[in-house]
């Protein structure tokens, strides 16, 4: 697993299996966010065995599906709850990782004094320069 830190407390990654979960736990994550939608790909028909190692790990484990550059304002709305109560901390998933990081960026966005160029460096140095769609994020910040 290229398990990368965004920031401390949360860290994201490229998609992740059931037997991964043992290795998630033992590297300290407490909590696992996916934003994979049910049915995407042949290796990912649904979600049951993943939620089920979580839970055989004790890993708190929400689904947050998403379509690749469909993100909502309750989309984001939902993520930046998860992100405030689940216990830190938290690993988020999808295919690669931009699903992830395109979520916690536009929930960043949305907080008050918020600086886009340290998030979006941060985004580039997990793999995935957004630098192109700042002002994407931007009007996340306004919704």
């Amino acid at each position: 697993m290229d398990i990368k830190p965004l920031e401390p407390g949360f860290s994201i990654c490229h998609a992740i299996y059931p037997q991964d979960l043992a290795e998630v736990k033992a590297r300290g994550f407490r909590s696992v966010i996916c934003n994979r939608r049910p049915g995407e790909a042949e290796d990912h028909t649904d979600n049951n065995a993943l939620r089920q190692a979580a839970a055989q790990q004790g890993l708190e484990w929400v689904e947050i599906p998403v379509t690749p550059g469909e993100y909502t304002p309750e989309v984001i709305e939902a993520f930046g709850k998860a992100i405030d109560w689940l216990p830190k901390p938290v690993l988020c998933f999808c295919k690669t990782g931009r699903r992830a990081v395109s979520l916690w960026l536009h929930n960043q966005a949305r907080q008050s004094g918020c600086d886009l160029g340290p998030l979006l460096d941060a985004a580039h140095a997990a793999g995935h320069d957004l630098h192109d769609q700042k002002d994407t994020f931007l009007k996340s910040d306004s919704a």
